[in-house]
């Protein structure tokens, strides 16, 4: 039997705790003898998990015997791993142990080493601090798991499920794993990534600069076919000035602001309206469907249309009025 031994430290999140827990433990053969065998292992007797105290059954001796070891995040990554722990995760990696994290459980990973020159992902709000600790690791704050064969990351809350709903279906196929999806009251794929969820503000452009009264006028009239040209002469500069300035005080280009103002009008329209989508392209200002739809995937990470039945609200309350 396959045995998934999870990790917990002291400020471990309980819900990343729990989600491996609940699905490898629930788990079924097609004959209807369980799939897994689930231990929960610490470096220390007893773990402060914030609300309450665990006292996990199993030492760090546990991952030398595992097939899968389960790291959920931590409340404060930024908290020093144990050595002792690094090291057991090392030597149980050597010997070919399968890893994975939840959440900000990647950073515990990534201490190790052991995602040095590979993708990973972690929940989007803690993709910067992983990406500047870790240099060396490529950090994709936008998709939902990432799959690098013997170790693999998760991003934050729910995805922890889609990662051990991929586990499953890595170990015993894509029948087992739907069963195991029903159980947890989740669909086998999701649609899209983390993009979906994160809130697509714009830079932030300090008070009084030169740029914030083009900025306004950007916004109020995103609807319209503006040009750089168009946007360079409103703000009374060449469009190689304005360019540096957008670079200098935004971090963007002119155009891509305007794309996000676009997308971001978008996502409340398909949030608060009956719209059709067409409408809602030529609403916020694309010249067509087409290239809508393309953006709008580019930035958000999932279709007009997924994005609407994932976050729908009551219609006609749209906070966003054309």
């Amino acid at each position: 039997m396959h045995t998934v031994t999870v990790l917990a430290l002291d400020n471990v999140i309980p819900f990343d705790l729990s989600t491996p827990i609940e699905v490898f433990t629930r788990t079924r053969l097609p004959d209807g003898r369980p799939a897994y065998r689930v231990r929960i292992c610490a470096a220390t007797p007893t773990v402060d998990a914030g609300t309450f105290t665990l006292q996990a059954p199993w030492g760090l001796d546990a991952l030398a015997e595992a097939d899968t070891i389960i790291l959920p995040g931590c409340a404060d990554p930024a908290v020093p791993v144990p050595n002792d722990v690094l090291d057991a995760l090392r030597q149980a990696a050597a010997g070919g142990t399968r890893i994975a994290s939840i959440c900000s459980g990647a950073f515990i990973l990534a201490a190790t080493g052991l995602l040095d020159g590979h993708r990973a992902t972690t929940h989007w709000l803690a993709a910067d601090t992983l990406a500047k600790l870790h240099p060396s690791i490529e950090v994709d704050p936008d998709v939902l798991y990432v799959d690098n064969g013997q170790f693999l990351t998760s991003a934050g809350a729910a995805a922890g499920l889609d990662l051990c709903l991929h586990l499953i279906r890595r170990d015993h196929g894509s029948a087992v794993a739907a069963d195991a999806a029903r159980l947890s009251v989740m669909p086998l794929e999701r649609e899209g990534g983390q993009a979906q969820f994160i809130i697509h503000d714009q830079p932030p452009t300090p008070r009084g600069s030169v740029l914030e009264p083009v900025l306004r006028w950007m916004q109020d009239n995103a609807d319209t076919d503006l040009t750089l040209k168009d946007i360079a002469e409103h703000a009374g500069m060449s469009t190689r000035t304005l360019n540096r300035r957008f670079r200098e005080q935004t971090g963007t280009t002119p155009l891509e602001w305007l794309h996000r103002t676009r997308i971001r009008q978008a996502q409340h329209l398909l949030e608060g309206t009956d719209y059709p989508v067409d409408r809602i392209a030529s609403q916020v200002g694309f010249g067509s469907p087409t290239a809508f739809r393309d953006r709008f995937k580019r930035v958000v990470g999932t279709s007009p249309n997924a994005y609407r039945a994932a976050f729908r609200g009551p219609a006609g309350r749209c906070p966003y009025k054309p």
